[in-house]
């Protein structure tokens, strides 16, 4: 039988919601359990852990991506942005963030970090999405309360914030 390599580790270093981070990984440690367990980055959830549910979608060098389906050590030099990165200070939401707040968009709330950070992602690139747009970028999102409805109202919210601050800028 083939012995196992001394070293089951890997140095992963990246930054993390703009903090710079060097960890030690197992070699089959999850995005996913590597944020939650070893980080404390909770607001991550796992829900089906087979990349489905979207419930732990966090950024990636600016992409959502299904935390639960990437090795940690898949990340060494990169960008992860989670849900807590959202809020701007302690004291403020982001637009989207108070959009669902406003529009009521969510309900138990477990989905929710993954949809808005599936959300922020398409905001950041595309201020202006339409409702058609929104509704395919959630369609890797299961959210058994809502009904999505409330969702994209609250997406649609956030995309007009953005569009009046974007005007008060210029």
């Amino acid at each position: 039988m083939p012995q196992l390599a001394a070293d089951t580790k890997h140095r992963v270093a990246f930054h993390l919601n703009g903090r710079k981070v060097e960890v030690l990984a197992e070699n089959r440690m999850l995005l996913s359990d590597l944020l939650r367990h070893e980080l404390g980055a909770t607001g991550t959830h796992v829900g089906c852990e087979h990349g489905v549910c979207g419930a732990c979608t966090v950024q990636v060098d600016g992409a959502p991506v299904r935390a639960c389906l990437i090795l940690a050590a898949q990340i060494d030099g990169a960008d992860v942005r989670t849900v807590e990165a959202l809020t701007p200070t302690a004291q403020q939401l982001s637009p989207l963030q108070a959009a669902f707040r406003e529009k009521h968009g969510l309900q138990c709330g477990f989905c929710t970090p993954g949809i808005l950070m599936t959300l922020d992602a398409l905001l950041t690139t595309r201020p202006d999405a339409s409702e058609q747009e929104i509704r395919e970028h959630l369609s890797g999102h299961l959210c058994r309360c809502t009904g999505y409805a409330t969702i994209v109202a609250a997406a649609l919210a956030a995309v007009e914030e953005i569009r009046k601050e974007q005007k008060y800028n210029a």
